[in-house]
């Protein structure tokens, strides 16, 4: 037996960094890339430079939240039928385990929950030798799109 995908219907890393993550959006200018699609995860990286540091020169937690937002948002609109329905986000929150300095923050999103009206997702940050640095939760709303937005 195959196992399925939680993902309504197929859909490719080129897919998503050429259409999901687009110029003149925030993802793009923190420089945040999906790098990896499974079953039931989505994971993108993002770089730890003068985009995303704070003043002491580490990781901003803002932008690990942004990335968490970003594969989170992007996971969770693949998981419904896109023709007839949306997501926004609900809630987000995190903790921050340790700091990075350099290279790239890894997060991965699985859910939790994939309800009719809601999803919950856990979304773990990992920095390149596969350390915990932030983990988040995060919650959508599904919503039917109306005529003038089909």
């Amino acid at each position: 037996m195959t196992p399925s995908s939680i993902f309504f219907s197929p859909v490719s890393v080129e897919e998503i960094n050429s259409t999901q993550i687009i110029d003149g959006q925030m993802a793009r200018h923190l420089g945040i890339e999906m790098t990896d699609i499974g079953l039931d995860y989505m994971t993108a990286k993002m770089p730890v430079d003068h985009r995303t540091i704070q003043r002491i020169g580490i990781l901003h937690g803002g932008a690990s939240l942004a990335l968490a937002e970003t594969v989170g948002s992007i996971a969770a609109s693949y998981c419904v039928d896109r023709e007839l329905f949306y997501i926004v986000g609900q809630e987000i929150n995190a903790n921050h385990i340790r700091p990075t300095r350099s290279g790239f923050v890894y997060a991965t999103a699985i859910p939790l929950h994939l309800g009719k009206s809601s999803q919950v997702w856990d979304i773990k940050l990992r920095n390149e030798d596969g350390k915990l640095t932030c983990v988040s939760r995060f919650t959508v709303a599904v919503l039917k799109k109306s005529p003038t937005l089909q």
